[in-house]
C-alpha cells in the first residue's frame, strides 16, 4: 500500500469564516512541529509548493512581485501579485494570507483565503488535506500532493466537506468550482 492509499484525513478542525457578501474568508489554523523558517520555505519555494499545495507557481512567493499560479484542475495560469512579504511571519498574494507564529519549537500557521461562499466547505476540506501533506513533507515523510479531483477520491473527503459545512452552517456544494470562483 502506498502513502496515498493509507492516508485518511482526520476530523475537521476548528475553522472560521468571515462573511463579506458573496465572498467569504476561510480561516484555518494548523500547529506544525517545524520552525517558522522551515515552514516559510515550504510556503514560498516553488519546488516545495509543488509537493503539497493545490497550485504550482512559476516563481518564488518570497519576494514582492508577480507570479503565475496554476491551480490543480485548471490549466490556465492566473497572474497573481505578491503584495506583502515579512519573512518568516507574513505572506500575502492574491486572496491568500499566511501568518506564521513561533509556538514552542514549532509554528502556528494560519491561512486566510477568500473563497466563494458556495465552495467554502470544499476549500476547507482541500486545505485540510494540503496541510496534512505539508506536515508529512516537512517531517521528511512525503506522500505527494493530494489536490483537486484526486482529493475528492478519498473516503474522508465527503466526511470532511460535511463536517466543515456543519461548522460553517452552509450547504455542501453540488458542482465543481470554476477557476473564476476560487
Amino acid at each position: 500500500m502506498n502513502a496515498h492509499e493509507q492516508y485518511d484525513p482526520g476530523p475537521a478542525r476548528a475553522a472560521q469564516v468571515r462573511k463579506e457578501g458573496d465572498k467569504w474568508t476561510l480561516i484555518l489554523v494548523r500547529e506544525l512541529h517545524h520552525s517558522p523558517e522551515k515552514v516559510w520555505q515550504a510556503l514560498t519555494d516553488p519546488s516545495q509548493l509543488r509537493e503539497w499545495a493545490p497550485f504550482v507557481t512559476d516563481g518564488s512567493l518570497g519576494t514582492i512581485g508577480t507570479v503565475n499560479l496554476t491551480w490543480v484542475g485548471n490549466p490556465k495560469p492566473i497572474e497573481t501579485k505578491i503584495t506583502r512579504v515579512e519573512a518568516p511571519n507574513l505572506l500575502e498574494y492574491g486572496d491568500i494570507r499566511w501568518e506564521l507564529e513561533p509556538l514552542g519549537g514549532g509554528t502556528r500557521l494560519t491561512l486566510w483565503h477568500s473563497i466563494d461562499r458556495r465552495f467554502i466547505s470544499w476549500g476547507a476540506a482541500g486545505w485540510h488535506i494540503s496541510f496534512d501533506v505539508l506536515d508529512r513533507l516537512l517531517s521528511r515523510n512525503p506522500m505527494g500532493r493530494i489536490a483537486g479531483a484526486e482529493a475528492m477520491k478519498f473516503a474522508g473527503w465527503q466526511r470532511l466537506v460535511a463536517e466543515y459545512a456543519k461548522q460553517f452552517a452552509t450547504e455542501t456544494p453540488s458542482s465543481t468550482p470554476k477557476a473564476s470562483e476560487k
